[in-house]
């Protein structure tokens, strides 16, 4: 009886060795530094889940026709009749005809120019030259639409604009830029660019600083040229944050143009500058359509979430590169 006590209480004592392997454990996650990167994430993940995860539930009022005065509780349930509506208005589909033409537009020169002066900037060697070229670049990211929009909307007046004048003065004829379809989109694209470029040129100059500067040593030393070793060695090692830059372009190319357009557009160029966010808030806040808009929401999100998995699956199986 006692030797069958005593091989119980074998069983339920912890291998030898256990407990010392998790107090190790312990003291290596705390030694290097993994519990204070996680105290510094926390306020991070609260913002996400109380400004993005909890109001989720407002969704529901697109399947409801929203009374303020009644809320979400009372509100009565419809169904799928705001979708209905939505994908049988002709306005819906001119509106998202503009927002894809508008974000793919911009999407072609998104990708490609920040990596172009990355690694132009990576190939400047005086360092002064090289940090007022950088901070000439990425200053106008932190300048709000209001101000960047102001800019462009005084250069490009008709009378009293810079661009025009300077028109004027060559013998042609002013041009009314900003109230002309033909030149909005543009206008758009060109802007954005002016204004983000720079940002994405610092992430994709963090990705080049991480490349092995052994692998830049051996091609010289074998005669590659400064060509070649962009094109062998600088954009292979970014194709990861190329890849991972795009996903997350595809992922907002039903958005990210609300302040832009907004201060830029008006009603002559609606045919060809309203996007889905615009047409959101005029809808929702101007009209009060709550319900509506919130389902045009919906769909941007979905839309939005398709496309980021789609481009991972396929670059997966392309390049073996992703995400996930």
């Amino acid at each position: 009886m006692n030797q069958a006590t005593s091989e119980q209480a074998s069983v339920r004592q912890p291998a030898p060795g256990a407990k010392g392997r998790e107090r190790s454990g312990r003291k290596r996650f705390n030694r290097e530094g993994y519990l204070e990167l996680y105290l510094i994430l926390l306020p991070s993940l609260a913002l996400l889940v109380l400004f993005k995860y909890i109001p989720m539930g407002g969704l529901i009022v697109a399947f409801q026709d929203y009374n303020i005065f009644q809320g979400i509780g009372h509100s009565p349930f419809v169904g799928l009749k705001h979708f209905h509506a939505l994908f049988s208005s002709d306005e819906f589909y001119r509106v998202l005809r503009n927002t894809l033409v508008i974000n793919i537009y911009k999407l072609a020169f998104w990708v490609p120019l920040p990596a172009f002066f990355a690694i132009l900037l990576n190939e400047v060697r005086k360092l002064m030259f090289r940090k007022v070229l950088q901070t000439t670049l990425y200053l106008p990211h932190f300048l709000s639409w209001v101000i960047v929009g102001g800019v462009f909307v005084n250069l490009l007046q008709t009378h009293g604009g810079l661009v025009n004048d300077l028109i004027a003065s060559l013998g042609g004829k002013r041009v009314s830029f900003l109230l002309e379809p033909a030149y909005f989109r543009h206008i758009i694209v060109a802007s954005s660019m002016w204004k983000e470029v720079g940002w994405g040129t610092i992430v994709y100059l963090a990705a080049i600083a991480g490349i092995n500067p052994q692998l830049y040593e051996a091609a010289a030393a074998d005669g590659a040229s400064k060509l070649r070793q962009i094109r062998h060695i600088t954009i292979p090692g970014i194709g990861g944050t190329i890849v991972l830059m795009t996903m997350m372009s595809l992922g907002n190319l039903l958005g990210n143009s609300f302040e832009q357009i907004l201060i830029m557009y008006n009603p002559a160029v609606y045919n060809v500058g309203d996007v889905l966010e615009t047409y959101v808030f005029r809808n929702g806040i101007g009209q009060m359509q709550y319900s509506y808009t919130t389902a045009v929401g919906i769909f941007s999100g979905v839309v939005g979430f398709i496309l980021v998995v789609t481009a991972n699956k396929l670059c997966r199986k392309f390049f073996n590169q992703g995400m996930w």
